[in-house]
């Protein structure tokens, strides 16, 4: 039996990937780091979309995320304009950008292990 999907999660799927789309081809700002977007999370009444992204950058650099974040965010009427072309929806959620930091944290843990794991075959 096929799992049941709610409407939101269909629609988050569909933003998530029109806007990685977007963000590639329409945002022209030099200044933005490589953007992916991890996922969109609407709001019961599908008024907000939480947009979680990662910004690739190089160093890691605190400032060119922050950047990034604020021209994001500032881009957000432009990027919900351009999401209402396509989508078949009477209102297009407002989208708010969150920095999901998971892939660094997952970096970190995965040199943590490989530290551990090292020291115990030299013990």
């Amino acid at each position: 039996m096929p799992a049941e999907f709610s409407r939101a999660q269909r629609l988050g799927e569909q933003i998530q990937r029109d806007l990685a789309l977007l963000i590639q081809r329409e945002l022209k700002d030099p200044r933005v780091g490589m953007i992916t977007v991890n996922f969109v999370e609407l709001s019961k009444d599908l008024s907000y979309a939480d947009v979680n992204v990662t910004v690739l950058v190089p160093d890691d650099a605190e400032e060119k995320i922050v950047e990034s974040m604020a021209i994001l965010n500032q881009a957000s009427s432009f990027l919900r304009a351009e999401l209402g072309r396509g989508l078949k929806v009477r209102k297009v959620p407002l989208l708010r950008f969150h920095y999901d930091d998971s892939l660094k944290r997952g970096s970190h843990i995965n040199s943590l292990i490989y530290q551990a794991l090292k020291n115990d075959q030299h013990n």
